[in-house]
């Protein structure tokens, strides 16, 4: 049974859902701010932030977990070195979506930006 197991449907599989998050987090982790839908960041929101709890303690083994999940080494480097350092006090809430007036061309999704809290 699924009971309060709600993950949001990108319209995609679930490996396709599960690469699509990694990508979006790796270039989150990168640049420090990414332009997205909605329902991309909200998903992404929750996916990224328990990596950063994980990064909080750097260990062998944390490493290993999200590199599982990111499978991206240069941004495990990033994230370990400089992100969860600053986060080490923070009990959560490391990320920020700042929603966007207009809708995207084409479909009219709407659109955010998703980035890490200072």
């Amino acid at each position: 049974m699924r009971h309060q197991n709600y993950k949001y449907r990108i319209g995609t599989t679930t490996a396709h859902r599960k690469a699509l998050l990694a990508n979006l987090s790796a270039s989150m982790i990168e640049s420090g701010k990414i332009k997205t839908t909605i329902t991309k960041c909200r998903s992404l929101r929750s996916f990224i932030e328990k990596l950063v709890t994980l990064a909080k303690e750097d260990s062998v083994q944390r490493r290993r977990l999200v590199l599982s999940r990111l499978r991206n080494k240069q941004a495990l480097k990033k994230l370990f070195a400089d992100i969860a350092p600053k986060y080490k006090t923070r009990p959560g809430g490391y990320t920020r979506i700042t929603k966007l007036p207009d809708a995207r061309v084409g479909d009219g999704a709407q659109v955010a930006y998703i980035s890490f809290v200072e």
